[in-house]
């Protein structure tokens, strides 16, 4: 099943809790200027060059309002896009048109602006074994919407949620009373399917995730120097990743010591919305 129909196939409940924060009760400023149903079209333009995702999210916020609501566009999820592009035409009721404007454009400018920030990211990585992947810190009830426009711009997704994957962190590690402890308590009670990552700050702690077992390390906020050291003891027993003020600038020099993935949170906390607007509504 690939990444698109897994969205398809749960969004609907995601964009209904949507569009009733928006509208609570009705649209008044559309009910007073337009008090009974007739046909329009409105176009989707584009304002500024970058990666479209979301298409059919966009679209779906309409057919929830209506279901005869329709969308024609040449465009599809990936495609680079261009100032003043016209990506779609969105018909139906123009009270729908109206009432769901807000809603839909939300969701298309933000993973829109996830892909295209994740694609000049990943291109970075280029030609390097390292993958780019993205984090847990999505916006609350998004991940879906946010994991799937990183997977468009290029980059890899992390764990979906906590039952997705183990990943003992630096609290973990205090609770269960040390590296060793934590890893053996994880093996004990997670499925044998299961890989255990393991976060380690310094390379005492990585000494001791690699004597534990650990199936893949993540060596969080450490120098490149470190890493690079990092790397070369783990030398091919256990998957590496890096994470911690991961920026643009580091990303050629974090590929550069080896490391097999580099997680980055600012993919979806951090990324521009691509600016796109509805304009040029009609009636029919």
């Amino acid at each position: 099943m690939n990444d698109l129909t897994t969205m398809k196939l749960n969004m609907d409940p995601l964009i209904l809790l949507a569009l009733r924060e928006d509208i609570t009760g009705e649209d008044i400023t559309t009910n007073a200027i337009i008090s009974k149903a007739s046909t329009g079209e409105v176009q989707l333009l584009c304002k500024e060059n970058g990666i479209i995702a979301g298409l059919e999210v966009f679209k779906r916020v309409f057919e929830l309002l209506d279901q005869t609501s329709e969308m024609k566009t040449t465009f599809k999820d990936g495609d680079a896009v261009k100032k003043n592009d016209l990506l779609a035409v969105v018909s139906g009721d123009v009270r729908v048109l109206l009432s769901g404007e807000r809603t839909a454009l939300n969701y298309l400018q933000r993973m829109s602006g996830i892909a295209t920030y994740t694609q000049g990211l990943a291109k970075l990585l280029t030609g390097t074994k390292t993958k780019l992947l993205d984090t847990r810190k999505t916006t609350p009830n998004m991940r879906i919407f946010e994991k799937y426009a990183v997977k468009v711009g290029g980059g890899t997704n992390h764990r979906f949620n906590l039952s997705d994957g183990i990943l003992i962190k630096d609290n973990h590690i205090s609770a269960a009373g040390g590296v060793k402890q934590a890893v053996a308590l994880a093996r004990e009670y997670a499925p044998f399917v299961r890989k255990i990552e393991v976060e380690v700050e310094n390379l005492e702690m990585l000494a001791e995730a690699l004597e534990a077992g650990a199936d893949i390390i993540m060596l969080d906020n450490m120098d490149d120097a470190s890493m690079t050291r990092a790397v070369q003891i783990i030398d091919g027993r256990a998957q590496s990743e890096c994470s911690g003020n991961i920026t643009e600038k580091r990303l050629i020099e974090i590929a550069k010591t080896g490391v097999d993935f580099v997680s980055c949170g600012a993919l979806t906390h951090s990324s521009p919305i691509l600016d796109l607007s509805m304009k040029n509504l009609r009636i029919l």
